[in-house]
């Protein structure tokens, strides 16, 4: 069974900030055009031309070119005109060209300025305290230039973090950037002050030295050749005192080990994260919506191996490591930037670390599983649902993309679906289009290359299935991929559960991914029923033919009398907008809904 408790608390933090997000809104796009990146991460700061290019799955799931709002017909991207893809922004970016207006100059931008810029011709728009003119960019721009005039002339950034918070916008419009908002110093000082005071250091460790800025990572843009400026921010939510999670830590002759007391009940895995690289232990516990993360220089060698303990109900982790020689040590490390710190998690950087390509097997004639193998000092579980980011440098140019992890098979033998499968390994099921970026440079790597993996992100949470009699998953080619470990978990661990349902859209039948597994699975378990339907059917196809209409869903999206249901759906954009609308038409509503974003 599963264990609701451990979940509940962890959603219980969320309520707490705010109430479970709803995953399916109607919240106005806002650059869903930019190709998705990295947000935040301190390595944008080296100048190195970004190139992050789109997922099928994408854009967001709150985005109006996925989801329509009830009784309006959706909207499909931009048909850009030729001459203005990405590649022809890079070059644009990389022209010399004046994109400001300002002929290189970086200035403050009051609110009564800002607003003045708000015409198709003279666009500017502030995200998290910079302000860009994004004129040069409404023709390259997919979502169409009606989305970026949404957020001319006022702060965008919520409307921003609301379709892709991680995106590398700051790379994208470098070039754009007018300067930095104008905010009164009182307001810079109170914030700074809420940070400072914030920070706590236990065991007579001495508090760390102060950052190069106040702010959290978050707050941090890529600095420019010709000024120093930083971006004004509201810090993050403060939280009651007693309510911050605290740490200590404690040693023997052999072991250093680290205490972590959250004050809050558990998930029982996948909550906290564990890197040690070069001497430097970062150690981040994920705690609802926010973030808690320790990360010092370690004072004395230890040898790569890490083990984490704990325990669920009374909120406690515990790191150990074994000394790389017995003694006593006088302190544990030097702390480092951020160090102790409570962020929102969509604030926090996104950390990446390096893992190792050891197999890779093919599942049809275009898609593989990739076994990546985390690095020696990593621990790191990636919950179900959850999804990371894939970087690599290519032509120059860093490309990222989301991936939501699978097992080395359909049902593999452990029978705990929380755990996954091993501890060290990530697997990844990756369609390999010719034309890509990113997926023939995967498909082209030896065993043994590496690839940057961050830590896992999204909004899915257990929670969601609590109680759930009637499961019903719709996906379309690799969407299916965040599917695979639903189901495994809904009929392994939900004893609520009477019927999980997945109707599968491919073009051909040699796109159907893990076929005969999921035909095996149905065979064997009464509860799991799949059926396919494929748009470009062979003659001898006896199944159904098609795309996603209203009245495939009669039948399929049945409410019985008393029973609990949950629809997941992922995809392409415009199959998963046309989706979600026609489930709404069944009297589904957005709590009854997940759209999976990778």
């Amino acid at each position: 069974m599963l264990n609701h408790s451990n979940e509940d608390s962890e959603e219980d933090e969320e309520e707490g900030d705010g109430g479970r997000a709803k995953y399916v809104s109607n919240v106005t796009i806002f650059f869903s055009g930019f190709i998705p990146g990295f947000l935040r991460n301190l390595a944008c700061f080296r100048r190195v031309a970004m190139l992050n290019v789109p997922s099928q799955s994408f854009p967001a799931a709150s985005s109006q070119q996925r989801v329509a709002p009830a009784g309006q017909s959706g909207r499909n991207k931009v048909a850009l005109k030729p001459g203005h893809s990405l590649m022809d922004w890079i070059s644009v970016a990389k022209s010399g060209q004046d994109l400001t207006g300002l002929r290189g100059r970086l200035i403050d931008v009051t609110g009564e300025e800002l607003q003045k810029h708000n015409t198709r011709d003279d666009c500017w728009t502030c995200i998290r305290g910079m302000v860009y003119n994004v004129s040069p960019y409404m023709d390259f721009h997919p979502g169409g230039e009606e989305e970026l005039m949404k957020a001319a002339g006022i702060d965008g950034t919520d409307l921003f973090d609301q379709v892709h918070r991680w995106v590398n916008y700051e790379s994208m419009l470098k070039e754009c950037l007018v300067g930095r908002m104008a905010v009164k110093a009182s307001t810079a000082l109170k914030a700074q002050s809420v940070i400072k005071d914030s920070i706590t250091h236990l065991n007579g460790l001495a508090p760390p030295p102060p950052p190069t800025s106040m702010l959290p990572p978050a707050f941090l843009t890529p600095p420019s050749p010709s000024s120093s400026l930083q971006p004004s921010a509201a810090p993050p939510p403060t939280q009651p005192k007693d309510a911050r999670p605290r740490y200590d830590w404690f040693q023997t002759d052999v072991t250093v080990n680290i205490v972590v007391y959250t004050k809050r009940k558990l998930p029982s895995s996948g909550c906290t994260i564990v890197d040690l690289q070069d001497g430097v232990l970062r150690v981040e516990v994920l705690l609802g919506k926010m973030s808690y993360i320790l990360r010092q220089r370690l004072a004395q060698e230890v040898d790569g191996s890490v083990a984490v303990h704990t325990a669920c109900a009374v909120g406690k982790i515990q790191v150990s490591m074994r000394k790389a020689a017995k003694g006593k040590w006088e302190e544990l490390g030097e702390p480092l930037e951020f160090h102790d710190s409570l962020f929102r998690k969509k604030d926090r950087a996104i950390f990446y670390r390096e893992c190792m390509l050891v197999s890779k097997t093919a599942v049809t004639h275009d898609t593989w599983v990739f076994r990546l193998q985390l690095p020696l000092g990593t621990l790191m579980h990636v919950p179900v649902g959850k999804h990371i980011y894939i970087k690599s440098l290519i032509q120059d140019s860093e490309v990222v993309k989301p991936y939501t992890p699978v097992e080395e098979t359909l049902v593999p033998a452990t029978l705990d679906s929380t755990q996954g499968t091993a501890a060290t390994d990530i697997f990844l099921m990756i369609k390999v289009y010719p034309d890509g970026v990113l997926t023939p440079h995967l498909n082209n790597l030896n065993i043994g290359d590496h690839l940057s993996v961050s830590s896992p992100d999204g909004p899915f949470s257990l929670r969601l299935l609590r109680e759930v009699t009637h499961l019903y998953l719709l996906a379309a080619g690799t969407g299916f991929t965040p599917m695979a470990r639903v189901i495994r978990l809904a009929l392994q661990d939900l004893g609520s559960l009477r019927k999980t349902k997945l109707m599968f859209f491919n073009k051909q039948e040699r796109d159907i991914l893990w076929h005969s597994e999921l035909d095996g699975l149905a065979a064997e378990d009464e509860r799991f029923q799949v059926e396919y339907i494929l748009s470009e059917p062979c003659d001898g196809w006896a199944g159904r033919k098609g795309r996603v209409e209203a009245s495939m869903l009669t039948d399929f999206l049945v409410r019985p009398e008393g029973s609990k249901v949950f629809v997941c759906v992922c995809g392409p954009s415009a199959f998963t907008e046309l989706t979600v609308g026609l489930v709404r038409q069944h009297c589904f509503s957005e709590e009854e809904i997940h759209v999976f974003q990778g």
